[in-house]
């Protein structure tokens, strides 16, 4: 049996609270500040992931930096960090370890992380890329929406994911705008896609003027604030938020039932799984980037795999494959960490033919 690990970390400062009360009483920069020196440890051990092939088993292990502290404290400070937890991986006996929300874009996005550990790296990406696109797709036709006719935008475009959710978006929507706030990445990028497919993309740093003209949004950027406000939206738009954390507001659910904003890549896991931790998804349900490191367990691949700025259209394609192959499929969808039922789904759609949005004041 190969085995695995994943690393996580506190999303947000409430992640810590709501396991450490005690934190509640101090401002929250003192919390991360004292949280962020604890070692990184081994959260839960993870069992019965099992396919009609194989059957695999691994560890949580958590890095007990925030987002904003990954963001903000030195890069290399950071990556030493995550290699710490990695190698508690190594000591438990896993081959492959995938890197977790944050922890998969720092610095190099695992190329260092993976020169310094002796087993398997992956950020899990390429699954997420899958997994979030096939959510749109799903979602888009949900809302009436062709997407051979639709205008579509990805935000953080320029980074792995949104780059190579691009890249496949472009082949099956009418018009694309590419977003994010380097020009010079969007210009290649869209030399790349031109190339490709023969698609002219938009592209702007503008991601307000984008969202008003955007039937699909793709969202994945590596901001700690919301990037998404209720006023951004055109009506009956269809959002997938990939980031974590989440690029989309809250007022968002409040403000807009015409919108359809779903998560991207929640996964069902084969076998009678037990996380053994509370992550925030019904059970034997999982983020389609730990499903990645899983799958590549019960193949039997202990390789590095997706990692660095540059994902594949091909490794895209092929993990989406051996996914198939070994039982993950998209557990429906879901919004805001819930399930949507079929009838708020059908309230959204009759919804949007019906909703005026406030006049935008600028």
């Amino acid at each position: 049996m190969t085995r695995f690990a994943f690393i996580i970390h506190p999303i947000d400062i409430t992640d810590i609270t709501k396991r450490l009360r005690i934190f509640k009483l101090l401002p929250e920069r003192m919390t991360e500040w004292i949280v962020g020196r604890f070692p990184a440890y081994k959260a839960s051990q993870i069992r019965g992931v099992r396919s009609p092939y194989a059957e695999t088993e691994g560890w949580f292990i958590i890095c007990p930096l925030t987002s904003r502290q990954m963001l903000e404290l030195p890069t290399e400070y950071v990556i030493r960090r995550i290699i710490e937890a990695g190698k508690i991986a190594e000591r438990l006996g896993a081959e492959i370890v995938g890197l977790g929300a944050m922890t998969s874009v720092v610095g190099d996005a695992g190329i260092t992380v993976a020169r310094n550990l002796n087993i398997a790296v992956t950020s899990g990406n390429s699954f997420t890329v899958a997994m979030a696109l096939e959510g749109t797709r799903k979602a888009a036709e949900l809302m009436g929406i062709e997407l051979s006719r639709a205008e579509a935008a990805v935000l953080g475009a320029s980074g792995s994911i949104g780059s190579v959710c691009a890249r496949i978006l472009a082949k099956e929507v009418g018009q694309l705008t590419l977003v994010a706030r380097n020009r010079s990445r969007l210009e290649r990028l869209a030399h790349q896609i031109l190339q490709e497919t023969g698609v002219a993309a938009r592209l702007t740093t503008d991601s307000r003027a984008a969202l008003r003209r955007a039937d699909v949004v793709i969202t994945v950027t590596s901001a700690v604030d919301t990037v998404i406000e209720p006023e951004d939206l055109k009506p009956g738009a269809v959002v997938c938020d990939v980031a974590r954390p989440r690029d989309v507001s809250v007022r968002v659910a409040a403000e807009r039932p015409d919108v359809l904003v779903i998560e991207g890549g929640v996964v069902e896991v084969p076998g009678d799984v037990e996380f053994n931790f509370n992550f925030g998804f019904p059970p034997k349900t999982s983020y389609a980037c730990m499903a990645e490191t899983m799958i590549l367990a019960l193949e039997g691949r202990c390789e590095n795999y997706s990692l660095g700025r540059e994902l594949t259209v091909a490794q895209v394609e092929e993990i989406s494959r051996l996914g198939a192959k070994h039982g993950f499929r998209l557990a429906g969808l879901r919004s805001f960490e819930r399930a949507l039922t079929p009838e708020e789904l059908e309230r959204v759609r009759k919804c949007s033919k019906n909703f005026h949005p406030k006049p935008l004041t600028n």
